[in-house]
Formats: structure tokens, sequence, C-alpha cells
């Protein structure tokens, strides 16, 4: 079931009005976006989407939407986690498994769950999920670290868990997984800056934050280093280098949209606890995306 993801994969924001509703009309601009650029999956409702600030309604009417808009074309992953186990396992239940094709699902946060814990957590969304699930590993927003045994053991336990977005920014670890995950089980990178590294490795593709402004240039820098051509891709790479950093210095996905507002995409518009980057940054974001383009 793996191999149904592969190559890049965009995790789309949410984009809002001025008065905080949700862009519909820009969400679905998106969305053609990401199929014309030639991205291989997408990934809604998960962190860069500010789903923390969505309401049960505004969440089924995104995977409604982006449903609607995608019309089959593309495998769509939809953000399915918490750190209550039952309550994530009863929200599978809502989910409209011929809309989607799996779901993407973080390592339980602020409860510090033990390795066991982890691994407890998750077989029980292997046992109810109806499509298959993507781990999420990303110990700087969750506080607890998903070591790469624990990984294995899931991925060896449930033909369900078919993948990993390994976020850890640790190289060693991934390379673990790497060595020993079972075959057909997929490993995402979830940090951009370390994509080409990470498919040097062996990795099958990238989860992609600056896919959301890039779509095309991360496709084929994706697909220059599957294919083995990693002097082209470590070029399209380093002319990202900067903005890499850039994006993520005061929080995502406040860099991304201020780079899509850049474009004309979206408002500049996030939901509280989030607010959009300082002026200074923006402009930072603004003069470097004029060297990409």
């Amino acid at each position: 079931m793996g191999q149904k993801f592969s190559g890049a994969g965009a995790a789309l924001i949410t984009p809002f009005k001025e008065d905080s509703t949700i862009d519909f009309d820009a969400l679905g601009n998106l969305v053609g976006d990401m199929i014309s650029g030639g991205i291989d999956f997408l990934v809604v409702l998960g962190t860069t989407a500010e789903t923390a600030t969505l309401s049960q309604e505004e969440k089924k009417n995104v995977i409604d939407f982006i449903a609607e808009k995608n019309a089959g074309r593309l495998p769509i992953v939809v953000g399915a986690g918490g750190n209550n186990t039952k309550e994530v396992v009863e929200g599978l239940k809502n989910l409209d498994a011929d809309k989607i094709d799996g779901i993407l699902s973080v390592v339980p946060y602020y409860n510090k769950p033990t390795q066991e814990g982890i691994y407890q957590h998750f077989m029980q969304i292997a046992k109810y999920s109806p499509v298959p699930v993507i781990l999420y590993n990303v110990p700087g927003r969750t506080g607890m670290n998903m070591d790469a045994a624990t990984t294995i053991r899931l991925a060896e336990a449930s033909d369900k868990l078919i993948a990993i977005k390994e976020a850890s920014g640790d190289l060693n670890e991934l390379a673990i997984i790497l060595r020993d995950r079972p075959e057909n089980f997929a490993v995402f990178s979830g940090d951009d800056g370390l994509t080409v590294p990470a498919i040097s490795l062996g990795a099958d593709g990238v989860i992609s934050v600056i896919a959301n402004g890039f779509p095309a240039q991360v496709a084929k820098m994706v697909h220059l280093a599957a294919s083995g051509d990693f002097r082209k891709a470590s070029a399209q790479h380093m002319q990202f280098l900067k903005l890499f950093n850039l994006l993520f210095v005061e929080g995502n996905p406040g860099g991304i949209k201020a780079a899509l507002n850049v474009k004309g995409k979206v408002q500049n518009v996030l939901r509280l606890p989030l607010t959009k980057i300082s002026e200074i940054i923006y402009r930072e974001i603004a003069e470097e995306m004029k060297k990409i383009n």
C-alpha cells in the first residue's frame, strides 16, 4: 500500500479572508497549482493548515471541497491525530473513506508518552482507521521523539501503517529507519531543507511546506533526486537554501503564507494564537523569491 504515496507531497495551507473565514476560492486555486505543478499527493489538515484552529464543520468542509476540486487526480492524505487516543479513534469513524486515500497521524503531543505508549496509540489507530496510515514524528512540536526502533516495530506490526513523515531533523535516525524498514514501508522527509539528503539515503520523497508556493520546482527537485540525478536536484536545493530558513524563522505557516501573499495567491491572514510574520522577514522573503523566480 505504501507505494501509492511517493515523491513530492504538499502540506497544504488553509487560506483565510480578512475576516478570518476560509477563502475557498484561494484554496481551489492552490489545489489547481499543485496538480498543474506536478505534485504527487496532497496532505490536507496537517500542521501547516492551522488545523488546531478549525472547527469540526470547517474541517469537513475543507476535505469535501478539496476532494471535489481534486476530482481523483492526486491521492489525498488527511491529518488525523491527537493526544487522546480514544478521541482520535472516535474521529476516525467520521472519515469519508471514499474521499481520501490515507491519514497522517502525529505522535501524541503534550502528554509525553513512553515509547510503549506511542506504540499502543498507533496500533489502536491502525486497528480502526478505514484507510492507510502515515506516521508523523515531529518532536520539535510534540515534545516527544518516536525512536527509530519504535517506528520499525510499528511498521512490522501492521500493514495499515504504510509510511512515516520523519521530521526529527536527525538524518542518523532517518537512516536507521531506511536500513531496517520492511518492504513497501515508505519514508518521507518532514523537513524541506533535508529533502535531497534524505532521498540520497533512500527516502521516498517529502511532505513539503515550500511546495505551496513553488510546486513545480519542488516536484522537479524531488523527481530528479529520485531518479538519481543529484547534481541537478542539488542545484535546485541550493536555490532554495536561504528561503528554507526564512520560511520557518518565525514559524510555520506564517512564512509560507507570507510567500504566497507576495505572489498574490492568498491574504496574509492567520488565526490566533498564530500571527503574521514581521515586516522585516516578509521583505527578506520577498527579496529572496525574486532571485528564485
